[in-house]
């Protein structure tokens, strides 16, 4: 299966698909769209590895073999390892039933699921992909919902909901920050002493925070925010150099050039042009 989307008309109301696809991700890759979702979409990662973070939840590195999926209405991030990527497909649901089925799973609490490829929920759940990429008719769609539902009822059943663990204050400061950064990186006003203030919290706290739980400082996970997004939009866009500059959070095109090359190895210009 080659990397694709496909939109689907459902008819169901209580459990409706919306779309399935699949994307081989670059190196770093993350999606730049909307990262709050109006429906519940689940992606199965088939190959390689990369992070997964959403509100509320520590960040996580997942594999070949793992799940994960972007709630209704909860900001998430996703992205590509560096050295190897993600290969994953995706199955769009909407629904009145889909937040109360998915509340008896443990995907409800945590947001993902590891190596579940051994599972008849997994098992189900390709038995659907593969039913939904068949042409429309009443037996297929009798399938479809069929399938829908027992891929549900595996889900509960061998991905139980346990008792709910609240998190600690230290991670839930971080989850705070993280998507602080990942909200306002865009802007040039953004810096690491502002969220300080925003948290209420010491510069040293944040840093040993992020230290700790991610391996890296506050300041340099801000920097490849900004870094990796210019480096999507330079590949993928025909934007000016000064107008990404701006995009990612730099006042002119000289200092963002400047760090571009301290972190890349190349200016924007060659960064391009793939020298």
């Amino acid at each position: 299966m080659d990397d694709h989307y496909k939109s689907l008309t459902g008819k169901s109301f209580e459990s409706n698909i919306l779309f399935i696809g699949q994307y081989n991700c670059p190196p770093n890759y993350f999606f730049r769209g909307n990262n709050v979702r109006d429906n519940y979409v689940i992606h199965y990662i088939q190959d390689g590895k990369g992070t997964f973070s959403s509100a509320n939840r520590p960040a996580v590195t997942l594999k070949k073999g793992d799940l994960f999926i972007l709630p209704k209405g909860i900001p998430c991030f996703y992205q590509a390892d560096g050295q190897d990527p993600w290969k994953y497909f995706w199955i769009g649901i909407s629904g009145t039933k889909i937040k109360t089925m998915l509340a008896g799973s443990e995907l409800n609490k945590k947001r993902y699921l590891r190596q579940v490829q051994g599972s008849h929920f997994y098992t189900t759940l390709r038995h659907l992909l593969s039913t939904l990429k068949k042409s429309s008719s009443l037996a297929n769609d009798i399938l479809v919902e069929a399938l829908t539902y027992q891929m549900f009822y595996y889900l509960v059943t061998e991905y139980p909901n346990k008792a709910p663990h609240t998190s600690t204050k230290a991670q839930q400061q971080l989850q705070l920050a993280n998507y602080y950064l990942r909200e306002h990186y865009q802007n040039s006003t953004c810096n690491i002493e502002d969220l300080c203030h925003h948290l209420n919290i010491s510069r040293s706290y944040l840093y040993t925070l992020f230290k700790t739980q991610m391996n890296v400082s506050p300041q340099k996970f801000l920097l490849r925010l900004r870094m990796e997004d210019a480096k999507q939009q330079l590949k993928n866009t025909n934007e000016s150099i000064q107008t990404i500059a701006h995009r990612v959070g730099y006042k002119d095109e000289f200092t963002f050039s400047k760090a571009f090359k301290r972190y890349s190895g190349f200016s924007p210009s060659l960064y391009r042009l793939g020298l």
